[in-house]
């Protein structure tokens, strides 16, 4: 088989070339839904991407952000594509933004890739092999407790109207802990996790594409992922919750803990 990390790797690197030219050349930008962007360079990332993929496994799935999901021939592998995770930083021309590229046979996450253009960072990790930044191994950070952590979040784009904004969480562990970064890259702050930079990283509304490959990345780099009450992660909802693994049950804990209370606090819908 054609060795697909070679493969993602080429993808990532090449739609980071039109990202990096791109930046502060929008010529297009469309809403999806309020607050929820796509531009012209966007969908020329994905183009990039997608075209490279499907012309060496025309028989897989793809699934990929603006395009949606494109059926396979005979198999059983699933790649999942994020041309551009952090759209509106690149619109406003804020650099931090990622290509993200994971794959999935049989349901289980078995490559991903996420590049930095801005840096010039490719992060990449397979089931067992550990995890790279670059052509080194990485690993997650040794902070022991929440108190002297720095973790990251980010919020849905339907936080207006959302029953779950994640305003309360955002507020109640920047209180303690050294903060909690929005910088708007799900998978470049799962990397960051992985490579030590973070201690801890949560969000709830994601997408598959968001985090197949970075949650990988973080599990492969020595960290723990699940989703936010400590379970088994399940990219389909979106939820993840992903640490170093020493503040792990205490991040969730906390994150339970605040769930009920906004759970509490809801209003009754009427008739129930």
């Amino acid at each position: 088989m054609k060795n697909a990390k070679k493969i993602a790797t080429r993808a990532a690197l090449e739609a980071g070339v039109i990202l990096k030219e791109r930046l502060g050349d929008v010529r297009v930008i469309d809403y999806k839904a309020a607050y929820n962007i796509v531009t012209d360079v966007d969908k020329a990332s994905e183009a990039k991407i997608f075209s490279i993929i499907k012309n060496e496994f025309p028989e897989d799935d793809v699934l990929a952000e603006e395009s949606g999901f494109t059926k396979g021939h005979t198999s059983k592998r699933r790649w999942l594509i994020d041309p551009l995770d952090g759209t509106t930083n690149y619109a406003h021309t804020y650099p931090f933004f990622s290509v993200s590229i994971g794959l999935e046979e049989d349901g289980k996450r078995i490559l991903g890739v996420v590049y930095n253009p801005m840096t010039d960072e490719l992060f990449s990790a397979e089931p067992g092999q550990g995890a790279y930044l670059n052509d080194e191994r990485m690993f997650v950070s040794d902070a022991k407790e929440l108190q002297t952590s720095l973790l990251a979040t980010g919020f849905p784009p339907d936080t207006m109207k959302a029953a779950r904004t994640n305003i309360l969480q955002f507020k109640t562990l920047t209180d303690q802990t050294h903060g909690v970064r929005r910088d708007g890259s799900a998978a470049l702050d799962l990397c960051y996790v992985a490579c030590g930079r973070l201690d801890g990283f949560w969000e709830m509304k994601l997408a598959p594409w968001d985090i197949g490959a970075g949650s990988l990345i973080v599990e492969e780099a020595g960290g723990k992922v699940t989703n936010l009450s400590g379970g088994p992660l399940d990219i389909s909802t979106g939820h993840i919750l992903a640490t170093n693994g020493k503040i792990h049950d205490e991040l969730v804990e906390v994150l339970t803990r605040l769930e009920k209370e906004e759970s509490s606090q809801a209003p009754t819908q009427a008739g129930s």
